[in-house]
């Protein structure tokens, strides 16, 4: 962007957009993306607003006076409000006014981008529903990272948070997402990683693509891509440990209607017990083997 002189010549504009002076941040509510990892993955935008704010705001308060120490940002006397999930009843009124008194609030999440698995969300409705002003400040995200060095694609993909803890309501979870085309991303803990892994080879069939990410940017970044039996099969010979991502391929190949899967399992039943019948056509079809085993149960009690 160019705007003329006094002398009639084209020169560039100098403001915040193209790399001007940094200026305080407006009144409202800033949500600042940070580090996931490398902590000088932080934008200049957020040092700005991490500098100039007039309250801060954060979902570990240790873990951001750390990351400013870091960058050689001073306090100045500010005190740092802890904002998480289990005290935001508590904080939310204390940030709400400070932007009554028009000030500028900026809120870091312990990493990554706020309200991505982050309690930031219940602060940012209310902000909004008071009629103040809320900005981002872009920056890291662990979804995005694992999903750019993934090699799935990416042009359509649905973040689906952290699955359930047990194995029952994580598998009803994640039936519920069996046919739909995009890359589907978790996140999981070490612990459960495993369990989970088994799941989506029960849910979703063995074969179907997966990616394993863990301590992305960090110093032992490690990524882990193939089927996921493939995936399973690694974990027996080499756990994982650290904050772990996983994203599962979208369904490839034909789709096959339900007239398609009766007929297929109706030719294997005169001759195959249910359950080995169930598990010949989901593999033939490429379908998860709870699915087909229901319906080949059903198509057993009919042929009573």
């Amino acid at each position: 962007m160019t705007a003329d002189n006094d002398l009639g010549e084209s020169v560039p504009m100098q403001n915040e957009t193209f790399g001007g002076a940094p200026r305080k941040p407006a009144p409202g509510l800033h949500f600042i993306a940070t580090p996931i990892g490398t902590a000088r993955d932080i934008t200049l935008r957020a040092l700005d607003i991490l500098r100039m704010a007039d309250v801060l705001a954060a979902e570990d308060t240790r873990t951001l006076r750390h990351l400013m120490e870091i960058h050689g940002i001073p306090l100045n006397g500010r005190a740092v409000v802890a904002y998480h999930d289990h005290n935001g009843e508590q904080a939310r009124p204390r940030l709400l006014a400070a932007l009554a008194e028009g000030k500028s609030v900026g809120y870091a999440s312990e990493a990554g981008t706020p309200l991505v698995a982050d309690p930031g969300f219940q602060l940012g409705r209310a902000a909004i529903a008071e009629g103040y002003d809320v900005f981002a400040a872009p920056g890291p995200s662990a979804v995005l990272a694992a999903l750019t060095v993934s090699g799935l694609p990416s042009d359509r993909f649905l973040f689906a948070g952290f699955p359930p803890n047990t194995q029952s309501a994580r598998r009803k979870w994640l039936s519920e997402m069996a046919d739909l085309q995009a890359t589907v991303i978790f996140y999981e803990s070490p612990k459960r990683v495993a369990a989970m892994l088994a799941d989506l080879a029960e849910t979703f069939g063995p074969e179907r693509r997966a990616v394993l990410c863990r301590e992305l940017t960090k110093r032992f970044e490690e990524v882990r891509r193939g089927t996921v039996a493939e995936l399973i099969e690694s974990l027996e010979t080499a756990p994982i440990k650290g904050e772990i991502v996983v994203l599962l391929d979208r369904p490839h190949g034909p789709r096959f209607g339900p007239e398609d899967i009766d007929a297929a399992l109706r030719d294997r039943l005169g001759r195959m017990r249910v359950k080995e019948a169930a598990s010949e056509v989901a593999q033939a079809l490429g379908l998860p083997r709870r699915e087909v085993y229901q319906r080949a149960l059903a198509l057993d009690r009919d042929g009573e």
